[in-house]
């Protein structure tokens, strides 16, 4: 085999400035071209993990946020909660109180009128006392009710400790011991009074008998320190004490 080095060496020439022209016109554009597209992928790929982390920590300030505001919430609903219990507490005492002093008006009105009611029953009953009283007194002999009343006056005297009696006993002509009767005395009637007051305080004592109607019957001995009384007037007041305490 027959080698033409002229045609080689032509043709290696011809390779070495193909190659110096691919490398300086073609191959140095591309790499840098490439190293471009590549440092530009580089800047991308941080840029997008930048952009990442950012997400990242978007999402971890959105969960703390989240999170702080379920806490907020919870908090604030929490607070509802018991300035809601509070305020009832605090409704429910006050409408307790008004309930009680509502109550306590009630009875205290009850009460009021419970009084009220028991006085007009007793004012119409001693009203109706004194009615019946006056009837029965028609229908007795005037000397058997002041016999009675008499005999009764005797008996109370009795029961006065003595220094009351000795205080009775001090009337005089200028300060008289007064007589008070539901009716007028007859002169015999006076003469048995003038014999009981000498027995039971054992002298003679000047008198001054008057009519007193409100007694409604009876009569009644008026010294200056003490009264002694035996008549209805003074037994309907007594038991209207009683029954009015």
């Amino acid at each position: 085999m027959h080698i033409d080095w002229w045609t080689f060496a032509l043709q290696t020439i011809n390779v070495l400035v193909l190659v110096w022209i691919l490398g300086r016109f073609f191959f140095r554009p591309i790499a840098d071209l490439v190293a471009k597209r590549r440092e530009a992928a580089t800047r991308l790929l941080a840029d997008a993990d930048t952009a990442r982390k950012e997400a990242e920590d978007l999402r971890e300030d959105a969960a703390r946020l989240r999170a702080n505001v379920n806490a907020e919430r919870d908090r604030l609903i929490s607070e509802a909660h018991k300035a809601a219990e509070t305020e009832k507490v605090s409704l429910l005492a006050q409408l307790s109180g008004e309930l009680e002093q509502r109550r306590k008006d009630a009875a205290a009105a009850i009460e009021r009128e419970r009084g009220v009611m028991e006085r007009t029953a007793l004012d119409r009953a001693s009203e109706l006392s004194v009615t019946i009283a006056r009837r029965l007194l028609e229908r007795l002999p005037p000397a058997t009710g002041f016999a009675v009343f008499l005999e009764g006056l005797c008996t109370e005297l009795g029961k006065l400790p003595a220094e009351l009696r000795d205080s009775l006993g001090t009337a005089d002509a200028d300060h008289p011991l007064e007589i008070a009767a539901a009716a007028p005395l007859g002169d015999d009637q006076v003469t048995k009074l003038r014999a009981v007051l000498r027995t039971a305080l054992g002298k003679e004592l000047p008198l001054r008998v008057s009519n007193d109607p409100h007694l409604i019957a009876g009569l009644e001995i008026r010294g200056k320190n003490v009264i002694v009384r035996n008549n209805w007037q003074a037994d309907l007041a007594r038991i209207r004490k009683e029954l009015n305490p």
